[in-house]
């Protein structure tokens, strides 16, 4: 009977710890790019749950003026809320700064700038700044961005550049074709699927085609201009101006002799704002 009530209760500890964790980790705010109007900012700030004392942290390591991306991200959030918000501006010199880490860590939203989603990375992977990121979400923290601050969420992470032949055109791809696809590492917050921003307007159906080949077990999301995905967990919620894309599930995957994809089918649904859906694969 004690063998009993200690299996029960390690088997219950393990539910409850797990649901625990489950409740106290934090949203993911996505935003596909382009304008971010009052409505979509007041989604991210009822998201993030910001009591009057909590503050915000800006990340704008992504572009190549963090006051710019400061004064455009502070002149939409006064729409919404009054919160302090701190613009972090991290350096590879700056990245054992404790003040500014411990200051990373307890924010409350942590929002990524867009710009060059290469260039954040290239400062952050690795670093105590990627460690205190991930501290602040498993406390219950908002990570939000937008653009390149959209496409460093995934573990897998598109760079956007284009490998093979007339890599010229930077908006889409040219070709459906093997070993076309850069991909480098992300900040891993999303790790069963890999993020596309400005998905709509710029007709990126081609890189996320040529994402799900490479990676057919992952989910795929294209996320339009003004729009985002609120993820907790593996459950996704649509909100904004225009419309999400997921793929999944090709089937029949193949590669010809001439290195172009193809498949028999293949899993595509589009929402709106308002529509839920799950990112399991």
């Amino acid at each position: 009977m004690k063998q009993y009530l200690t299996a029960l209760f390690t088997v219950l500890t393990f539910f409850y710890g797990a649901g625990y964790a489950q409740v106290t980790k934090g949203n993911l705010f996505i935003i596909g790019g382009g304008d971010r109007p009052a409505s979509l900012m007041q989604e991210m700030v009822a998201t993030s749950l910001l009591k009057p004392t909590d503050y915000v942290v800006l990340l704008p390591m992504s572009g190549l003026n963090a006051d710019t991306s400061f004064y455009y991200f502070n002149q939409d959030m006064k729409l919404v809320c009054n919160n302090v918000i701190a613009n972090l501006n991290f350096k590879s010199s700056d990245v054992t700064n404790k003040k500014w880490l411990d200051s990373l860590e307890n924010a409350k939203l942590i929002f990524i700038s867009g710009g060059d989603q290469e260039r954040f990375m290239k400062i952050v992977l690795n670093t105590p700044v990627y460690d205190a990121i991930h501290k602040a979400y498993q406390k219950g923290a908002t990570i939000s961005g937008s653009s390149a601050g959209a496409a460093v969420m995934s573990k897998l992470m598109i760079t956007g550049n284009e490998l093979v032949g007339d890599t010229t055109l930077k908006s889409t791809f040219r070709k459906l074709q093997d070993k076309n696809l850069d991909i480098k590492p992300g900040l891993g917050l999303l790790t069963n699927a890999i993020i596309d921003q400005h998905f709509v307007v710029r007709s990126r159906y081609n890189r996320l085609l040529s994402a799900i080949a490479k990676y057919p077990d992952l989910a795929c999301i294209g996320i339009d201009e003004s729009t985002a995905i609120v993820v907790n967990g593996n459950n996704v919620k649509v909100v904004g101006e225009s419309q999400v894309i997921v793929m999944k599930r090709p089937v029949e995957l193949k590669v010809t002799d001439r290195g172009l994809i193809k498949m028999k089918d293949l899993q595509l649904s589009i929402f709106t704002s308002g529509d839920s859906f799950s990112i399991t694969n």
